[in-house]
């Protein structure tokens, strides 16, 4: 019997418990939210449901879920001694902390002499013959005996020197009891052969079912004739629980594991090493960003048919970046992710930069920096599947469908948040972080080789994108995980988000910690009379952005190597300059002179540029020098072009203008366009964007996770609407059903007389959508046709139509 104050359901000790438990449950399991329920008794039956269960059950660490699988094999209920015998030699603190956890997701509840699991948990956790508990234990004697005839359950307890019974039932109950008696079971065991004892000690530890022929050898025939393995299907035997449990000594699990693993260090470093070469990095994922976007600035590669960048692209993409695949795919999410690159849209639909683009490029470095981190940081999806397969054996392309894992945004928060926990400068041994990823959420299966690989590439990307340096979290990166929120139900269960105000101002934070670690840019460089160039270090974009026209990047790293050509000089002066421009620009951004080998190229093509002059016919040559006219014509490189003399000074050729500029630059030429009125095209970049496009959005996790507003609404409804469907009630004059029922003048009459005397009504009420419900309503005013009240139900004042009021009732006294 329970005591006079223990709860007999779960919806009981859920309305026993004060708000705060509610707002607890709420927020650990926000399934139970969507949508707010009516009372307590709906939010207890939707906890108690088999999808929010199993998914309840997904998230607790591996100690609670050793907790739970013990209360699944426990007798119905349990005391606080019973489990912690199951459950030694574990700590006490452990086990009362488990008990929290379960208790605060509604998974158990009752007092500590009555200890409950819900039951679908315990249907999930218990031993079955299709699905084996995880504890390794069989089924009960009870269980394992409800098919065997009476006179076979007769004769396995007179074999086991038990007095005879006069129903099936009792002789049950009487080996049970001998089983679970730890002096009477030593002596029974005591005289088996060895080799029965054998059969058990295989047995013991589970799996506890095993096979036996139609005639059972003498020793197993033992263990049946005794009870100690008792047939559940024909040539089938299983050990009983009780009997598994008295030779573990009581322990439900092998190996208990109460305490996380020390996520280990491998490396400890100075933190100021860490944050510069942090810093280090987050410079290179600026630049690398920037190179990606530059290079498909005039429209980058086409999208596929199915979605995403094809293999040839991606790998094109990581030779212009100078990287390895992985890492290029990398980028091209992280851009994706931060709404700097789309899909423009098109007919011949291509890649480009979105005009968010532009104006991150005006941001200073440190803002743009933490503007790509907080993409990465709350992104769901996952560069590393790139290359993989999808379900229906489909290759995964970088851009393409199928890379979102809801996992992803959690696992990078907690992985990040364990590097917080070591001290400054520490790098943790890679292993001893899974290892603790596997205890905080130990799902099993598929699930916990996906959560494994994201940790392995958020460790990885961290230190690409410069939030970890050597290895460990700098300073800006502890800054950034603080702006995660979070609100950690369990270990494991912490999810990233927080309010946008609050990552805000971590990001603006995280870029201020950062900012002083980055290289001021440049207005200078460095000319050297190899026809180089030396940047040695970021430049400002102007300075930028005109030397790329002019030079062609050598090598990259710290100093940027830039290397002036014949065909790089060319590309200056068809974009508009001349040759004074640029011995000025040289002139005025060189911390050295500039180099006579210099001069002299850019006056050499200067002087050549433009002396041939291409237009459209289709398209023709025209030369002032008869002479240059007549080496084209005579080079068998100009076969191609199909060119004739039309005068003494003009080609005509059968290409267009582009072709045969290329063909005339591929012969040593330095021809200029001109247009239909003679004038030189001065030819510049097509900048390409996409229309205005928003950053993809996360693929959540489950329900998102409510805030706290939310929250502390949910629970008044809650309460209100427990109250209503609790409070005592006057009998009505007809009541049918769950809803009160009156006529209309009853209605009407009950209603004034409340308004004069104030006192609270039970009503019955269907919307328009025809939803029935009941509420607890204080009249105020009843007029036209309506009443005005305040409803206790939704903690407002409401105006409800009177036609549809199925009923009211007064409610009791007290």
């Amino acid at each position: 019997m329970s005591t006079p104050d223990a709860p007999r359901s779960l919806a009981e000790a859920l309305r026993a418990s004060d708000d705060a438990t509610l707002v607890a449950l709420l927020r650990s399991r926000p399934d139970l939210v969507s949508p707010v329920p009516n009372d307590l008794t709906q939010l207890a039956t939707r906890a108690g449901t088999r999808a929010s269960v199993v998914r309840a059950l997904e998230r607790l660490d591996r100690f609670a879920q050793q907790v739970a699988e013990a209360l699944a094999v426990a007798s119905e209920p349990a005391s606080y001694e019973e489990l912690a015998g199951l459950l030694a030699p574990a700590p006490g603190e452990a086990v009362d902390r488990a008990l929290t956890t379960l208790r605060r997701q509604a998974l158990v509840w009752g007092t500590e002499s009555r200890l409950r699991l819900v039951r679908t948990a315990r249907e999930l956790l218990a031993p079955a013959p299709q699905r084996p508990s995880p504890t390794g234990l069989g089924p009960t004697v009870a269980e394992a005996t409800a098919g065997m005839s009476p006179g076979r359950v007769q004769s396995v307890v007179a074999a086991a020197g038990l007095a005879s019974t006069h129903d099936a039932v009792s002789a049950v109950e009487s080996l049970t009891e001998l089983f679970t008696d730890q002096t009477r079971m030593s002596q029974l065991l005591d005289g088996a052969p060895a080799e029965s004892v054998e059969v058990l000690s295989r047995l013991v530890w589970g799996p506890p079912y095993g096979q036996v022929t139609a005639d059972p050898a003498p020793h197993l025939r033992w263990l049946l004739d005794r009870g100690l393995l008792l047939p559940t299907a024909p040539g089938t035997v299983v050990l009983p629980r009780e009997a598994a449990l008295h030779l573990r000594g009581g322990r439900a699990h092998r190996v208990l594991e109460p305490v996380p693993p020390v996520v280990e260090v491998a490396r400890e470093h100075r933190p100021q090493v860490v944050d510069a070469t942090a810093a280090g990095q987050a410079y290179t994922a600026l630049a690398t960003v920037e190179e990606l976007l530059k290079d498909w600035d005039e429209g980058g590669p086409a999208v596929l048919r199915a979605g995403g960048l094809s293999v040839r692209d991606l790998k094109r993409t990581a030779v212009a970046l100078d990287a390895a695949e992985p890492q290029a795919a990398f980028w091209v999410e992280l851009a994706y992710a931060a709404g700097l690159l789309a899909a423009d849209g098109e007919a011949d639909e291509r890649y480009a930069a979105t005009p968010a683009y532009d104006s991150w490029q005006e941001l200073p470095a440190a803002q743009r920096w933490a503007r790509l981190a907080t993409a990465w940081y709350e992104a769901t999806r996952t560069p590393g599947l790139v290359g993989g397969r999808d379900s229906k054996d489909r290759t995964l392309s970088a851009l393409g469908p199928g890379l979102d894992r809801s996992a992803a945004p959690e696992v990078r928060h907690r992985v990040l948040a364990l590097l917080a926990e070591l001290p400054e400068g520490a790098a943790p041994a890679e292993e001893s972080v899974l290892d603790r990823l596997r205890w905080e959420r130990p799902s099993g299966g598929g699930a916990t080789e996906l959560r494994a690989r994201l940790a392995r590439w958020t460790l990885s990307e961290a230190e690409l994108l410069g939030v970890t340096g050597r290895g460990a979290l700098a300073a800006h990166g502890r800054v950034l995980l603080a702006g995660g929120g979070g609100q950690p139900s369990a270990p494991g269960g912490a999810q990233p988000g927080g309010a946008p105000a609050e990552r805000a101002a971590a990001a603006a934070e995280a870029a201020r910690r950062l900012a002083p670690l980055l290289p001021d840019p440049l207005d200078h460089v460095l000319l050297q009379a190899d026809l180089t160039a030396v940047a040695p270090g970021p430049l400002r974009r102007p300075l930028a952005d005109a030397l790329a026209v002019l030079a062609d990047v050598e090598s990259k790293g710290g100093a940027t190597v830039y290397r002036f050509t014949p065909g790089s000089v060319r590309r200056a002066l068809d974009a508009g300059q001349s040759a004074s421009d640029l011995h000025a620009f040289l002139a005025a951004h060189s911390r050295t002179p500039v180099p006579q080998p210099l001069a002299y190229l850019i006056d050499d093509v200067a002087r050549r540029h433009g002396h041939l002059r291409v237009g459209a016919a289709s398209a023709y040559v025209r030369c002032d020098d008869e002479g240059v006219l007549d080496e084209i014509l005579a080079d068998k490189r100009a076969q191609g072009l199909r060119l004739r003399r039309l005068a003494a000074t003009v080609l005509a050729a059968q290409a267009d203008p582009g072709t045969l500029l290329d063909g005339l630059r591929a012969m040593g030429f330095a021809p200029a366009a001109e247009s239909a009125e003679g004038d030189v095209l001065i030819t510049r970049a097509h900048s390409h964007r996409t229309p205005p496009r928003t950053a993809p959005e996360p693929v959540p996790d489950g329900p998102p996770l409510p805030d706290a507003t939310l929250i502390d609404a949910a629970v008044r409804a809650i309460r209100a609407g427990d109250l209503a469907s609790t409070a005592p009630r006057k009998e009505a004059p007809a009541v049918t059903g769950d809803l009160p029922r009156t006529t209309s003048a009853e209605t009407l009459a009950t209603m004034q007389a409340a308004v004069l005397t104030g006192e609270a009504l039970w009503i019955g009420y269907v919307n328009a959508e025809g939803a029935a419900s009941q509420r607890v309503i204080a009249p105020v005013r009843v007029e036209g046709g309506f009443v005005t009240a305040y409803d206790h139900t939704a903690d407002e004042v409401r105006t409800y139509p009177l036609h549809r009021v199925t009923g009211v009732a007064e409610l009791a006294d007290d």
